[in-house]
């Protein structure tokens, strides 16, 4: 039986992960689509003057089945994926795209949200309304629903063209992670790595039937290696390997994906009347032009430089004291653990056992108790996907029913490598139903060994915080409209409540609960707390520039392009060159497989994450003066921030919350680069 045909008879109406089968998917979404087209056919038909009701949110309402089922799909191809899955989200993804399209360029139902749009001031609507109208009328414009019927053509291949492309590269990527390994077979090699990883690396060498040491490239093994390798050369090795996926010479290349992407995109903005994919992407985002970004990324760069070089000479001077005097990349790491525990007098390894993974969720959870009165209970009656994950049903202070969250945290075959959240039904409210949402905080962390737990570095101690940030995010929403809820939200403001989270993990008392010896029990030493607070200014210049380098990557492809470049590699030096702070490795390159850019939605946005940075420090620094649990300001935040998704400007938002606009200082006196 397909069991995606129909409502989920489940509880809370969740996926029915156990009995889904890969064969339901292509047949049951291609039904769907059939009865979207109908309603839209419906709705641009309708006889009566079209109204916000028959038109706008009748729009808003069609096709919610269609939603769940693509979640489901495309959230299984980034989490547990295999071939067949695979297969199909390439097939169904071009599909969703002239879908879209097709929508879009509906000329009778393009003129009837013209005519609502039209009559937008004097039609009675509240805000929520007045930005859904706004946000779907532009939406159409900025999509060709005014373009000439040959160039809506054109535009649809490309949009189709598009899709497929951003499929392509992030499953190369993933191929190429999980297909390479760093092999080891000497003592010496693998010197300075800590046991745990070298544990689990001894398991993946016995499962090949080779002797040594195998590491993949999932971020854990890649971490333990550049982090703790003693010999050079085996950190070399590793950071190559890493560096070229994408970059290799088979299959999985994806030098020609990036650059057809960057062309179809430059192609798709001009078709528009945008002179740049910047100028498109930007028109709605809160930094507005491409000139305001460079401008928010130059200032930044002006007020780090100092400073990010002031760290490149502690660094080397670290380096130097044994004999590297010509610092590369696969020193970084290395040498910036040595600095650290020179200067901060402990490393990541001795903060570990401090750090199981489950006090840290379970202290993530009280957080969210403390400021927003949530209360998390486990739910063994859900499905899930993959035994490693968890489910929780959420409530809120009055004991109502607020969410399901699943929480996925260790690497495996089929998932792939980062942090991220993502939502597997959406929030809306209709007719007294508050349509409560399903989210999912999926991470990649070192899983348990034996009787030994997890243990997270502090590192992945703050990416929890920050992935459970967007999780509150989705969580909370209270909006009535799906597209305007929860995380949807213009790019530069979706970071704002993940990074903010990100701060209580630094706080002493967050601290106290959530660092327990796992075998003792014993609280983490003040000392080290200390240290930790201390830790979050050490190389921040260094890590600043990272970032900026990162935005100006990004710029560099999607506005300051004059022609397409011919070498991938070479277009990528030229950008990084005023960032740059060690020599350039030929062998890698970023590009290829920087998923933000080329999978994600990040291309002409990854400037948001330092933009959000002024935002969640800014408005970090009010709880900070209040006290980091203060009622009335978590309140406000969640009224304001959390409870509104992208229901209103998310400016005016944010002055509710702030009573003013962001000041970049706060970030600046975070990260120790001006005085408090």
């Amino acid at each position: 039986k397909n069991i995606l045909l129909e409502n989920f008879d489940t509880p809370y109406s969740t996926a029915p992960f156990d009995r889904i089968q890969n064969e339901f998917f292509a047949p049951t979404i291609h039904s769907e689509i059939g009865k979207l087209k109908e309603e839209i056919d419906r709705i641009s038909k309708n006889p009566e003057a079209p109204d916000f009701s028959n038109t706008i949110e009748a729009m808003e309402f069609a096709g919610l089945h269609l939603d769940r089922l693509t979640s489901i799909l495309f959230n299984l191809n980034s989490a547990e994926t295999n071939e067949e899955i695979q297969k199909i989200a390439r097939e169904i993804s071009p599909e969703l795209s002239a879908l879209q399209n097709d929508i879009i360029q509906n000329e009778d139902l393009f003129h009837r949200i013209r005519q609502v749009y039209q009559k937008r001031h004097d039609a009675g609507l509240d805000p929520e309304q007045r930005r859904v109208l706004e946000l779907t009328y532009r939406k159409f414009v900025r999509n060709g629903a005014m373009l000439a019927e040959d160039a809506k053509r054109e535009l649809k291949e490309i949009d189709r063209r598009l899709a497929d492309l951003k499929l392509k590269f992030g499953e190369h990527v993933l191929n190429d992670t999980h297909s390479h390994f760093v092999h080891f077979e000497t003592e010496e090699q693998v010197g300075g790595i800590p046991e745990t990883a070298l544990t689990k690396a001894r398991e993946k060498a016995v499962e090949q039937d080779k002797e040594g040491w195998i590491f993949g490239l999932d971020y854990p093994s890649y971490h333990a290696v550049m982090t703790y390798a003693v010999n050079r050369e085996s950190r070399k090795k590793m950071y190559l390997e890493y560096g070229r996926r994408g970059f290799r010479d088979n299959d999985n290349n994806n030098t020609s994906t990036v650059l057809e992407i960057v062309e179809l995109r430059r192609r798709r903005a001009r078709l528009l009347g945008y002179k740049t994919h910047a100028d498109f992407v930007l028109e709605e985002r809160m930094a507005k032009t491409p000139e305001r970004v460079m401008e928010f990324l130059e200032d930044l760069y002006g007020k780090v430089h100092s400073a990010a070089h002031r760290d490149l000479q502690k660094l080397s001077e670290t380096a130097a004291r044994e004999g590297i005097h010509d610092l590369r990349a696969w020193d970084v790491a290395y040498y910036m653990e040595k600095l650290k525990k020179r200067e901060l007098d402990f490393d990541d390894e001795e903060l570990k056992p401090y750090f199981p993974l489950d006090n840290v969720l379970q202290g993530v959870f009280d957080i969210a108790g403390k400021l927003y009165g949530l209360r998390f209970e486990p739910n063994s009656e859900i499905s899930v996907y993959h035994p490693d994950v968890q489910v929780f049903t959420v409530f809120d202070k009055k004991g109502e029913y607020l969410s399901v969250l699943y929480v996925d945290l260790f690497p495996r075959s089929g998932k792939r490598s980062g942090a991220w959240m993502t939502s597997y039904k959406t929030q809306w409210k209709r007719n007294g139903q508050d349509s409560r949402p399903h989210i999912s905080v999926v991470c990649n962390f070192t899983p348990p060994q034996g009787d030994k737990p997890s243990l997270l570095t502090f590192r992945e101690v703050t990416t929890l915080f920050h992935e459970f940030g967007h999780a509150l995010h989705g969580m909370l929403s209270r909006v009535h409209y799906p597209s305007v809820s929860g995380t949807s939200v213009l790019w530069d403001f979706v970071e704002l409540p993940s990074q903010i989270m990100e701060n209580w993990a630094y706080e002493k008392p967050v601290l106290e609960k959530i660092a327990g010896h796992y075998l003792t029990g014993e609280t983490l030493p003040a000392v080290l707390m200390e240290k930790i607070r201390e830790s979050r200014r050490f190389m921040e210049g260094w890590m600043s520039m990272r970032q900026l380098g990162f935005g100006f990557l990004d710029m560099a492809w999607h506005y300051g392009l004059q022609d397409l470049p011919k070498d991938v590699k070479v277009f990528e030096r030229q950008a990084f060159e005023k960032t740059r702070l060690l020599p350039d490795c030929e062998k890698v390159c970023m590009s290829v497989s920087f998923g933000h850019l080329f999978a994600g939605g990040y291309s002409a946005g990854y400037y948001s994450y330092k933009w959000a940075e002024v935002l969640a420090a800014d408005a970090f620094e009010l709880f900070s003066e209040k006290g980091v649990f203060d009622h009335e300001t978590a309140l406000s935040f969640k009224e304001n921030i959390l409870e509104k998704g992208g229901s209103e400007d998310p400016d005016w938002l944010y002055k509710a919350f702030r009573k003013r606009p962001p000041s970049v200082d706060a970030l600046l006196r975070q990260g120790g680069l001006i005085e408090m």
